[in-house]
């Protein structure tokens, strides 16, 4: 194990060590010499569920029964780049295709045709961070439960002690239903682990990253390819992506739990999956819950999602989710500007918002200096631009966001959904009393100004992927200047990734992001000659300094203080 592992999975492994050293690999079943079950593909796509390939059918099956190794097959291209600006139809138009003026080549056409993705629900019982999650008395029944909505590939629990799991799970499911793609996950620390999930009839195997040392993996890797296996290898941290880089595995899982604190941030798969550089389905594991859960994985750009939490709780929301992942239209209006926006992301370095822009020159200030987003402001402002503005910087090659203050339950303006519709903007900033519905409706993500620490509690009932918190203002919703309170930064970094505006300038921009490690830092007024004009100057200083980063990524820790940074109104 490296030293980055999470104490959590330390405990784990260690338990787990103990309970083989005195049970054996096999938790003390007797387990046939041979596999019985048919090994079916668990990394392919397009295998129609409740169907068994017939061994000639599937490349290799015959001499995956017999333990010989299978013929290689090319794993899937990664997603496109997604280009800037490709346009988001309205939500009453989506399903109809339409909204799309652009001609956005290749990523069109893929999304065009059936993608059926790699979707793995899983039978679980309890976890670490939830206690008892679900009675489960018959495995194989949930299993089929599964199956029935639509899923043909099944995630199995084995572990024991904290997790409630074991191989008789595995089995139990591989017997009643031989036609599913089958995977063992636990906390494997052996090639002899191999060995007992192949003959227990696993078809594919979790291989966790920063549990195993470079050699151990490779070689569990190459004995799960020798019998036929798929790997899920699942990794944590740039760290584990170069260490499962020399192998390049077709199959990637990235969890969107936070190990260290036990919360799921949504974010948190996007920026590792920006580290991964070898063609591969990744797969977003945790965090799902809902069906627009399903369309944030499938519209960020994901192959597809791990569930387990949620579905054995509620087996009805299987078929949701699948349907959910069917409406690709849909997942790519709300949520494909998150793909985009995250293959800018790099390792220890903040994303960049210029905010406040009114005018070409400067948005193409910011484009040049390196901003990764600009913001234009469509509320009541000093700063506000005009519609006109935003779509003569339509094609800028950066992203492009909208600040807007509704009231809870009004709707989006027609005239700023069509600037989403023609591709003009990416996202929207609500600023108001947006519901979360609002902001589901919506490629978009939350601001909310905290006056009180206990005001970030609500950064977890917004609806949105990301939360950008600024300072309180009676007087105006952003763009005052003023700096968030220690105390306020470190309530919202406990909560989620940290985005933060107010108060930043070039001066106190590099400590900040010393101290707390943001994903994104916005600014305004800090980087303006005049409200509403840039200063060449203070934006190119700012940008240089928020992209020198930090000597090592890490999330926003709680027990730094802020440093002061003079009022910039």
């Amino acid at each position: 194990m490296s030293g980055n592992t999470p104490d959590i999975l330390r405990e784990i492994a260690a338990g787990r060590t103990e309970r083989v050293r005195r049970d054996g690999a096999a938790q003390g079943l007797d387990l046939p010499a041979e596999r019985a079950a048919p090994l079916v593909p668990f990394a392919e796509e397009g295998v129609p569920p409740a169907e068994v390939p017939p061994a000639e059918a599937v490349p290799g099956a015959a001499g995956r029964l017999s333990r010989e190794a299978p013929q290689s097959r090319e794993c899937a291209p990664p997603a496109e780049v997604f280009p800037v600006g490709e346009g988001v139809p309205r939500p009453e138009a989506a399903h109809d295709g339409v909204g799309r003026p652009r001609d956005i080549g290749a990523h069109q056409s893929a999304k065009s045709a059936p993608q059926p993705g790699i979707l793995i629900a899983e039978i679980k019982r309890r976890s670490p961070s939830k206690g008892n999650i679900a009675e489960i008395h018959d495995p194989a029944t949930l299993a089929g439960r599964y199956k029935e909505a639509g899923f043909r590939r099944v995630s199995v629990l084995t572990e024991e002690a904290r997790f409630g799991g074991s191989l008789a799970d595995l089995i139990a499911v591989k017997t009643a239903h031989p036609d599913l793609a089958v995977l063992r996950k636990d906390f494997l620390l052996s090639a002899e682990d191999i060995e007992v999930s192949w003959r227990a009839g696993a078809d594919a195997i979790l291989l966790i990253a920063t549990l195993l040392e470079a050699e151990l993996l490779t070689a569990m890797y190459s004995r799960a390819a020798e019998l036929g296996m798929d790997c899920l290898v699942e990794v944590h941290s740039r760290e584990d992506v170069d260490k499962v880089r020399p192998l390049r595995p077709p199959l990637v899982g990235i969890n969107s739990r936070d190990l260290r604190r036990f919360k799921v941030e949504p974010l948190l798969p996007l920026e590792t999956r920006s580290f991964i550089d070898w063609p591969c389905d990744v797969i977003y594991e945790s965090g799902i819950s809902r069906a627009d859960d399903a369309l944030f994985v499938r519209g960020s750009g994901f192959s597809g999602f791990l569930v387990g939490e949620a579905v054995a709780q509620s087996p009805e929301l299987a078929a949701r989710l699948i349907t959910a992942w069917d409406d690709a239209a849909e997942a790519d209006r709300r949520y494909g500007a998150w793909g985009r926006l995250y293959r800018r992301h790099r390792d220890g370095v903040p994303l960049v918002k210029i905010c406040g822009i009114t005018n070409r020159a400067d948005a193409e200030l910011a484009v040049d200096a390196g901003a990764d987003l600009i913001g234009f402001i469509l509320a009541e402002s000093p700063r506000r631009a005009a519609p006109a503005v935003i779509r003569e910087c339509a094609d800028l090659p950066v992203l492009k966001a909208a600040v807007v203050v509704l009231a809870a339950g009004e709707p989006l303006p027609d005239e700023i959904a069509a600037l989403l519709e023609e591709g003009a903007l990416d996202f929207i900033q609500f600023h108001g009393d947006e519901t979360a519905d609002t902001l589901r409706s919506w490629p978009s993500y939350k601001a909310l100004r905290l006056a009180l620490p206990e005001d970030a509690a609500a950064m977890d009932e917004t609806g949105s992927p990301a939360v950008l918190v600024d300072a309180f203002s009676r007087d105006a919703r952003g763009g005052t200047g003023k700096r968030l309170d220690p105390a306020l930064v470190s309530a919202a970094a406990a909560r989620r990734r940290l985005w933060i505006a107010g108060g930043l300038n070039p001066e106190n921009i590099g400590a900040i992001i010393e101290e707390w490690k943001p994903g994104l830092v916005d600014v305004s007024s800090g980087v303006e000659a005049e409200k509403g004009l840039k200063d060449d100057e203070k934006v190119r200083r700012f940008v240089a300094a928020a992209k020198r980063g930090t000597s090592k990524a890490a999330w926003a820790s709680s027990k730094c203080s802020l440093r002061p940074a003079p009022d910039n109104q």
